[in-house]
């Protein structure tokens, strides 16, 4: 069986083809294919408050280069999702409806919370019954949930993230809002609280950690110190010298900023960076929706 998702976030969007094989009593998965592409939709929203005319035009390109693919890879299905720059956009649902209509290709725009649960139900496997405020940093929203006993107990998204932060000037404001909500429901609620960073800002920063420190590369002291010193780099040392991509050199920090901020809220000292995120989520969810018919065949 075969599954294809399409991930389509503020910065970049990302595109996943899965084989998962099914033999001699075992399921295993194979990744088939993987193209991450910097449209940076959330230029054009956040600035904007619609998507222009070159980005849909590029952008309905790739849609057609993923559905030719998806069409010779005979993907059984998919799932193609768009976040905060697709449904904060004043064109997005008309775009949408012209891909539906011109490639025979269905686009979900999913709100805050939907995207939070697809990325924390991936997350959850493998927890302990730790404390953990579980944070998820896109280019365009933050989504935060707060887990104990590996069960989701409270979940909020924010008009916060690494393209907008840069687009707009509320990052601020915004930083204080999601320091307020971490602080009324894990103070003197909870503690050993725990941090879980998803995202490709955060497993930038935890890389570049492990290159420019040797103490535990998992704590927030070190988060701060890998932050400051990206601080003192310009965009073009960040790209010459750490070899980041243009997309990632100019958002890394203001992304920074949100997981040091809400690990400070939450009183969190640690926090794990499983290489995970929301097209992960989805491919869990395709996966679970065609378990029954997974097991049926394991069985004859």
């Amino acid at each position: 069986m075969k599954l294809a998702v399409i991930d389509i976030g503020s910065n970049a969007i990302r595109f996943q083809v899965t084989n998962v094989i099914e033999y001699d009593g075992r399921l295993s998965f194979k990744k088939l294919e993987y193209i991450r592409f910097p449209l940076r939709l959330g230029n054009d929203v956040f600035r904007l408050k619609k998507i222009g005319s070159d980005k849909e035009d590029r952008f309905f390109r790739l849609m057609n280069a993923f559905k030719l693919l998806i069409d010779l890879y005979e993907v059984d299905d998919y799932y193609a999702c768009a976040t905060s720059a697709m449904r904060e956009s004043e064109n997005g649902r008309v775009i949408v409806k012209k891909v539906k209509q011109l490639l025979d290709l269905d686009i979900h725009i999913i709100n805050g919370q939907e995207e939070a649960k697809f990325i924390n139900n991936i997350v959850l496997k493998g927890l302990d019954r730790s404390t953990y405020l579980h944070i998820d940093v896109g280019g365009g929203s933050t989504e935060l949930n707060i887990i104990d006993r590996n069960k989701n107990v409270k979940s909020k998204s924010f008009r916060l993230g690494s393209v907008r932060s840069i687009e707009q000037s509320s990052a601020t404001f915004e930083i204080e809002q999601m320091s307020e909500w971490i602080k009324s429901h894990l103070a003197g609620n909870y503690t050993n609280i725990k941090a879980i960073g998803t995202g490709g800002n955060i497993q930038k920063l935890y890389d570049l950690g492990k290159k420019t420190s040797k103490s535990n590369i998992g704590n927030l002291e070190n988060l701060e110190a890998t932050y400051q010193y990206l601080i003192s780099l310009s965009t073009e040392e960040k790209v010459n010298k750490l070899r980041l991509n243009p997309d990632r050199a100019d958002v890394i920090v203001p992304a920074g900023r949100i997981y040091i901020e809400a690990m400070k809220a939450a009183g969190a000292d640690k926090i794990l960076v499983p290489d995970v995120g929301l097209k992960d989520g989805i491919m869990q969810m395709l996966y679970e929706k065609h378990i029954p018919d997974t097991l049926l065949k394991l069985k004859t």
